[in-house]
């Protein structure tokens, strides 16, 4: 049996992560997907009283305090409606800032055209935020200990983004939901056997559900526990994208059983899974942008930065951009469209002390 130490070694130390389409949607993005698919086929009073249970939680207004730069306010990017989905690794079913926001993406939503393109940021991108008033450089998952407002800051200011809208779930959300579809078939391979269990004895103890241990690979039937057990893998083959994979299997495997369930046991999901749900997006929002979803052309997925080196500084595991400065344009030409992109001067200057702390460009 592979020793896992050497494995977790193995990944820390990997040198560089080439740019790969990603084809899913990713775990948070897929579940709102279904929601909404769901409530577009229902009536307009039951949606209403559904998303209601929401838990909606405003954050500030002002644009500057969400690091939306004047000239980005004034450009083109103005078409774009960029929404944060956020997963946290909440293990208690709690938002507390006492934690980190381990999936982190953006559906950016054209909206003359109704395409919707959706990408990941890795968590452990090196950028420059602000904790408890301090300018520091850390990886991107860490703002969140500052608060949802802060993760939007930093993405904006790292990015330059227009971020001001974000829906977030926890990973007991994503047991629960499972649970509530009455578990989902899964292949478990060789590598995966081997941490797949360790995985469960965690989440076991900190939800205080029953899973019992995978003792074979091939199909096996997982409940709640044991399914987040499986997505949480990442020291096999792949990876962190491995692991993503893995993510959009367990919500494709939700998605079908969702399909064969009746009206009565839908009502039953939503009830339980709504709440669940934390974002800044009223009943209003929301209902805003059903009709764009009936017609919404989603694109093939991918990960940002586009491409990232990891490396090893002050006893942790980090993957700054090579180079911030080219993959924040690179973006902006590729996902927005600004074909004359010209990268903010603040931007430069964080690509620049970047490659002073790393030592890579």
């Amino acid at each position: 049996m592979r020793n896992k130490q050497e494995d977790k070694k193995r990944f820390k130390n990997e040198k560089s992560n080439k740019h790969k389409k990603l084809k899913i949607f990713g775990v948070i993005i897929a579940i709102i997907l279904i929601i909404v698919i769901i409530l577009i086929v229902l009536a307009y009073g039951y949606l209403n009283s559904k998303l209601g249970k929401l838990q909606v939680e405003h954050i500030t207004n002002d644009l500057n305090e969400l690091g939306i730069s004047e000239a980005n306010q004034e450009s083109d990017m103005s078409q774009y409606r960029n929404i944060a989905i956020l997963g946290l690794d909440s293990r208690y079913d709690t938002y507390d800032p006492d934690y980190r926001t381990d999936c982190i993406m953006v559906a950016s939503i054209n909206k003359v055209t109704n395409e919707v393109q959706l990408y990941s940021i890795y968590r452990d991108t090196y950028v420059q935020m602000e904790l408890d008033g301090e300018t520091v450089f850390d990886k991107i998952n860490h703002a969140y200990y500052n608060g949802v407002e802060n993760t939007l800051k930093t993405i904006n200011e790292n990015l330059d983004l227009n971020i001001t809208e974000y829906v977030m779930a926890d990973f007991t959300a994503i047991a629960d939901l499972v649970d509530s579809v009455g578990g989902i078939d899964i292949d478990i391979d060789n590598e995966e056997i081997e941490y797949i269990n360790d995985y469960i004895k965690d989440v076991t103890k900190v939800t205080g559900k029953e899973a019992e241990n995978i003792t074979k690979t091939g199909l096996n039937h997982l409940n709640g526990v044991q399914a987040m057990s499986y997505c949480r893998i990442r020291y096999t083959t792949g990876l962190d994208y491995k692991r993503t994979e893995r993510m959009r299997e367990v919500l494709g495997k939700v998605a079908e059983k969702i399909k064969a369930m009746d009206l009565g046991q839908i009502n039953n999901l939503l009830d339980d899974f709504l709440p669940k749900i934390k974002t800044n997006l009223t009943a209003n929002d929301i209902k805003s942008l059903i009709p764009m979803a009936l017609s919404l052309k989603v694109k093939d997925s991918f990960g940002w930065p586009y491409t990232t080196t990891g490396v090893w500084m002050r006893g942790d595991f980090y993957g700054p951009a090579t180079t911030l400065e080219s993959n924040v344009k690179r973006l902006h030409e590729e996902v927005y469209g600004q074909t004359n992109y010209v990268v903010p001067e603040s931007i430069i200057e964080i690509s620049n002390k970047i490659i002073e702390d790393t030592g890579v460009q």
